[in-house]
């Protein structure tokens, strides 16, 4: 499959003029009374509720590259509020109660992300939306009615949830062979790096300093090392979610998921008469592979999934580059979806990394005897919580007791990984045990295959 542009970070700094340049790096030692590793949404965001609580904090971002380099301005655009974590692992260590207000407050992260960009005049190409998960086959449709029933036994609210059937799918986006959808409402399309980078300017205005180009080769209680000096603060706070991986001393702590995506050129209005999809809704499938897409502002259509799911001794990719291999799956899924796009070209393909704990459970948290603080291992909803982390470590860093620092994620403790070769082979199996699940519905197994459940069960899912 031929594409125009291949990594280059992702199309959506083509789309706002190309990659930026970089900021200054770090010029020397200095002090701080707060200093953040990773300039994406999770350190953005924390920087800029602590300068909205205290404005005389000295707050430091290090970054290696650039502000938004990462999965902040390569991810799908999904701003969902989603709740894409196991509840009953959370509820071992805390209530129901607890557990139900953890979503509520994930899901208030949508209206609180829009807030701000209108407040700080950001023009992300937000559009207020629904989230359709469709079902293709009986096997899909099967396990998405369980998934309605299964939230709603959670006391997720009819506002927030629905679903939809074979002729009120059609009508919204006419996927081939769409049984259903669940839905769920209240979402939000963005242009992640319209996001991410006009969060950086907003902080940098507040008074925050952000320095590029600077690489983190040790992070220790008061200090924060890098390649242009050191940063010696009484706040650390860790914010560098896919990445972590790459920093001494975390290895095994988050694994860097790989996820990629496919930019079509722009429809014709006579292509979109036939597909639809007129509400601009997130869009993903039911399957176990899952693949997950967005209309954009200009009439495109992206397509992501996993692809090549990990690499090896959790290297990451160089500036988004993908593999053909990727870019061939997902092609084949958009084929597999939307027929009539048959012919369009591929104007880019890129790839980045999310974080996945070994529980698949994001965390966040302070450890006051060292001062160091984390947010991460979202498993690819963090354009969301991402936001919600930033208020609570805002919260946490300044000493306030509230409803946030009293959610079930706050200071969770989760095991590593398993060194290699056992976590490549772990992810690895697990995926291809999914693509065989999914083949075997597609065939006409009625119900959820049980590889994908054996799957799930070998690596914690």
């Amino acid at each position: 499959m031929d594409v125009k542009v291949n990594g280059n970070i992702s199309f959506w700094y083509a789309d706002i003029g190309g990659v930026p340049g970089y900021r200054p790096a770090l010029p020397g030692d200095r002090s701080a009374d707060v200093c953040i590793v990773g300039g994406g949404f999770t350190g953005l965001w924390t920087s800029y509720y602590l300068k909205q609580a205290n404005p005389s904090l000295n707050i430091v971002v290090v970054e290696k590259e650039f502000a938004g380099f990462g999965a902040s301005g390569r991810n799908g655009g999904w701003l969902s509020g989603g709740f894409g974590w196991s509840r009953e692992k959370y509820l071992k260590t805390s209530s129901r109660g607890a557990v139900v207000d953890m979503e509520a407050a994930m899901h208030g992260s949508v209206n609180e992300v829009i807030a701000v960009t209108e407040r700080e005049g950001i023009d992300a190409d937000v559009r207020r939306n629904d989230t359709l998960t469709v079902a293709v086959n009986q096997a899909q449709l099967g396990r998405i009615r369980q998934s309605y029933e299964y939230e709603k036994g959670w006391s997720v609210p009819d506002a927030r949830i629905s679903l939809i059937g074979r002729e009120e799918m059609r009508k919204r986006i006419e996927i081939h062979n769409a049984e259903g959808a669940l839905v769920h409402h209240d979402t939000a399309r963005v242009q992640p790096a319209k996001l991410v980078r006009g969060l950086a300017a907003v902080v940098e205005r507040l008074g925050v300093s952000i320095y590029e180009q600077t690489e983190v080769v040790r992070i220790e209680k008061g200090a924060v090392t890098t390649k242009r000096g050191t940063v010696r603060a009484p706040i650390i706070i860790r914010a560098t979610e896919g990445f972590t991986a790459g920093i001494p001393g975390f290895e095994r702590l988050w694994i860097p998921m790989n996820s990629a995506i496919l930019m079509t050129e722009p429809l014709s209005e006579e292509q979109w008469s036939r597909i639809g999809w007129n509400g601009y809704e997130l869009l993903g499938d039911a399957t176990h592979g899952y693949c997950y897409a967005q209309r954009t502002r200009e009439g495109r259509i992206a397509m992501g999934g996993r692809g090549v799911p990990y690499r090896y001794g959790s290297a990451t990719d160089v500036r988004g580059q993908t593999q053909d291999q990727t870019i061939a799956q997902l092609y084949a899924i958009l084929m597999r979806h939307l027929p009539q796009t048959k012919g369009l070209k591929m104007e880019h393909a890129w790839c980045g990394v999310l974080g996945v704990p070994r529980d698949w459970c994001t965390t966040v948290g302070l450890d006051r005897k060292n001062g160091i603080g984390w947010a991460g291992g979202y498993v690819g909803l963090g354009v969301s919580t991402s936001n919600l982390s930033g208020r609570t470590l805002a919260d946490l860093i300044l000493e306030r007791d509230t409803p946030l620092t009293r959610l079930p994620w706050v200071n969770r403790s989760v095991r590593e990984w398993e060194p290699e070769p056992f976590r490549w082979l772990g992810i690895h199996s697990m995926y291809q045990l999914y693509h065989m699940a999914d083949r075997r519905e597609a065939a006409g197994l009625q119900q959820t295959s049980r590889l994908a459940t054996f799957a799930n069960k070998i690596t914690g899912r």
